[in-house]
């Protein structure tokens, strides 16, 4: 029996909406990908009154002289916290320095400690990892494994300058990140930034939140879009 197509339209939201599932604005992610993000409004994300919004489809955090930022803060993301993931995003940054927290602990005041995939205006953090309670754990060009007694071993697997020129300054940029065990892996716009393996015993993480960075100094702008992971741990917890 032929079905008028709108009537086929309104059966699949139904459905989706019986099943506890919202639809997706816009394209859908990657099979075996789960959105983060509606692309209209922070549904399922958090974080400090004031600070953060929708703005042309992705989410948007800005500091002006007449509104600065004096503390760093993070947009957390309240779909779980993750331990193995396939992270990907877009990321648009003019002036300053962010970043996305993962496997991370929130703590007060809209902090979080933890992972950063690191991005900045200038040259010296784009594409790093970086950690609070040790700072750059792998530098942009470095594979580094970190033994249990926190020992670093440094290899080299590319040049931090001939890097950089994969990414586009003030434009927007693809981020992945890809965390297994103990391997994390960062990726800007399809090339590898930077490695680690990090085995350092009560400090190295295997889950926690995921959280975006509003950094404090000069003025800013930055923005998110096309926030989607899977999982591939099970379920986040």
């Amino acid at each position: 029996m032929r079905r008028d197509p709108h009537w086929l339209v309104a059966a699949i939201l139904a459905a989706s909406f019986f099943h506890g599932i919202a639809p997706l604005r816009g394209a859908e992610p990657e099979p075996g990908f789960l959105s983060m993000f509606n692309g209209k409004d922070l549904t399922g994300w958090e974080g400090k009154p004031g600070w953060w919004s929708v703005i042309d489809g992705a989410i948007t955090s800005e500091s002006t002289p007449e509104k600065p930022c004096t503390n760093a803060h993070y947009l957390v993301w309240r779909g779980g916290t993750p331990g193995d993931f396939d992270l990907r995003l877009e990321y648009r940054l003019v002036g300053g320095n962010s970043g996305i927290q993962f496997r991370s602990r929130e703590l007060p005041n809209w902090d979080t400690s933890g992972y950063q995939a690191d991005m900045e205006a200038g040259d010296q953090w784009t594409g790093c990892l970086f950690e609070h309670t040790r700072g750059g754990v792998s530098m942009r060009g470095q594979k580094v494994t970190i033994d249990s007694d926190g020992r670093k071993h440094i290899t080299p697997i590319g040049d931090p300058k001939d890097l950089m020129k994969s990414v586009k300054p003030k434009d927007w940029n693809r981020y992945r990140i890809v965390a297994r065990g103990s391997d994390v892996t960062l990726e800007i716009n399809g090339v590898v930034m930077c490695r680690a393996t990090d085995r350092q015993t009560g400090v190295a993480a295997r889950r926690g939140v995921i959280a975006l960075q509003m950094h404090p100094g000069p003025p800013m702008k930055v923005q998110f879009r096309n926030l989607r992971i899977r999982l591939l741990d099970g379920t986040p917890k």
